[in-house]
């Protein structure tokens, strides 16, 4: 009988915070996947250059980040890859530029 009443009872907040943070794992390693793999196929791959590429990261990151309303560690890392995603697309035509 002990058990009947024990039912129903259990507290599983921890178990909820670790899966919210698997789920909140999982969309940002999926979103930096398919940033970098769009901006790689958009660059490269298909040719439309490095700006294109680096606006459809910047609309994904907005996009990913809006629909499951992402924390402000979230944002602050984008901000840092767009800009230095940014400063690479500066950088390295001007370097090119000068090798040859």
């Amino acid at each position: 009988m002990a058990q009947s009443e024990a039912r129903g009872h259990m507290d599983i907040q921890d178990q909820r915070e670790t899966f919210h943070g698997f789920l909140m794992a999982t969309v940002w390693v999926g979103g930096l996947l398919a940033q970098a793999i769009a901006l790689l196929t958009l660059a490269f791959a298909i040719g439309l250059g490095w700006w294109t590429g680096l606006a459809v990261v910047v609309i994904l990151g907005v996009a990913l980040g809006l629909v499951f309303r992402l924390s402000g560690v979230f944002w602050a890392v984008q901000v840092a890859l767009w800009v230095i995603l940014a400063l690479g697309g500066i950088i390295m035509p001007a370097l090119n530029s000068m090798m040859g």
